[in-house]
């Protein structure tokens, strides 16, 4: 039994999360927190989430593998788990890939895809395709854990930024740059962010992702990373879909995650005039 298990065990890793057999959209199944191939509820399982607490219960140390093909609201997890890794859905050699993870032997860089939520209530009902509210672009809640979130076993520090001009005419491309420096005792990867903050409008994202790049840097070592931003990274779409580069300030943000999220640094800039972009 599994308190059998849990008794002869010095930790615990616990494989939760969900398979194919329920992640689809021309699924068929009629399961609590699905219907059909639709998810009424983000949340764990509940057999997963009784076999959680039974674990944590039993007073070893508790590790959490979530394999998934999308989010789940991992809340109780994040409040009890020593760690928590997101394995996906990992292929043949995911084993050999989590044991060296949680062993140390390797040193993850991986950041999220999406936004992991706290509760199925964080998101509106799907009664339209408005973005109000979803993805990290347009919530305005407190995600469980956010897009572009992900830890290391070392860390990054971030120098302050360079802007190629602090008024750039519209049309033209913006040069980004800053140091970045592994400030830790092991070598590892950083994904370094953009991420830009555009003039209030109706449709304006909270904040949008314009570039990223995985750098691989040894203990103490420092690089300066550099971004273009193309017009097209600089624009905007107004509710007719009409895109164009508008004027006003801007502000943008390099670092290990989302502005307010992860360590990183910020710039102002302004763009003077406006340029129409193809759609």
């Amino acid at each position: 039994s599994s308190d059998l298990v849990l008794h002869d065990a010095d930790a615990v890793v616990a494989f939760i999360g969900l398979s194919p057999d329920v992640e689809g959209e021309q699924l068929r199944i009629d399961v609590p927190g699905f219907d059909g191939g639709d998810r009424t509820d983000i949340g764990l399982p509940a057999p997963q989430r009784a076999l959680l607490e039974r674990a944590k219960a039993s007073g070893k140390p508790l590790i959490v593998v979530l394999l998934s093909g999308s989010a789940l609201a991992l809340d109780w997890a994040q409040q009890h788990a020593g760690a928590i890794l997101a394995a996906w859905y990992p292929g043949q050699a995911g084993g050999t890939a989590i044991a060296q993870v949680l062993a140390g032997d390797y040193n993850p860089g991986g950041r999220l895809p999406v936004t992991f939520y706290r509760s199925t209530r964080d998101l509106p009902p799907y009664v339209s395709y408005a973005m109000q509210g979803r993805t990290y672009r347009y919530f305005d809640g407190r995600p469980l854990y956010p897009f572009g979130y992900g830890l290391s076993y070392t860390r990054f520090t971030y120098a302050a930024p360079t802007l190629s001009t602090a008024t750039l005419k519209a049309g033209g491309a913006l040069q980004v740059s800053a140091e970045v420096r592994n400030a830790g005792q092991r070598a590892g990867d950083e994904v370094v962010q953009v991420y830009l903050d555009t003039p209030p409008s109706p449709l304006a994202p909270r904040h949008a992702l314009v570039g990223f790049r995985r750098i691989h840097l040894a203990a103490g070592e420092q690089r300066l990373v550099r971004f273009t931003l193309a017009p097209r990274q600089l624009s905007s779409v107004d509710a007719a879909g009409a895109r164009a580069v508008e004027p006003g300030q801007y502000r943008v943000f390099i670092g290990a995650g989302q502005p307010g999220n992860a360590a990183g640094v910020a710039a102002h800039f302004s763009i003077d005039g406006r340029e129409a972009l193809a759609p």
